[in-house]
């Protein structure tokens, strides 16, 4: 495990990969008793980005069916601009799975960008109704 972490900072040319489905900045009510950014924060703004990459594809409404995972990477201060960027992965008949990766960045200083976490997200499309629906070709 430790091994597979430190293999994440080895990234000689780190960048986001996929495209970038939303942005918002890191506020002080999101952090938790210790001032950092809370984790399930973050894990609601990757849902939302994997949302809209998973409505484009589906051309409609789409659920969240699960998270097959998140990793964090590091924490989060408040201010940073946080850009989630989305690649979809797979496109079933009623289902659609992107990874979602969360990179930070402080405007003040102008760092460069750092990867925060990364994830795997599987959507359904559905109708009206709430029910599965076929994913157009």
């Amino acid at each position: 495990m430790q091994e597979e972490l430190r293999s994440l900072d080895l990234d000689p040319n780190p960048h986001p990969n996929g495209n970038l489905a939303i942005q918002t900045v890191a506020l002080p009510s999101d952090t938790n008793q210790f001032g950092d950014i809370f984790g399930g924060w973050l894990a609601c703004q990757m849902d939302r980005a994997a949302e809209l990459a998973c409505s484009k594809v589906a051309q409609g409404r789409v659920t969240s069916v699960s998270i097959e995972n998140i990793s964090f990477l590091s924490p989060i201060d408040i201010g940073s601009v946080v850009g989630c960027y989305t690649r979809v992965r797979g496109v079933g008949r009623t289902s659609i799975k992107v990874e979602v990766e969360a990179w930070i960045n402080q405007v003040e200083n102008d760092e460069e960008w750092t990867k925060v976490a990364e994830g795997s997200f599987i959507f359904v499309a559905i109708n009206d109704k709430r029910r599965t629906r076929a994913i157009p070709k």
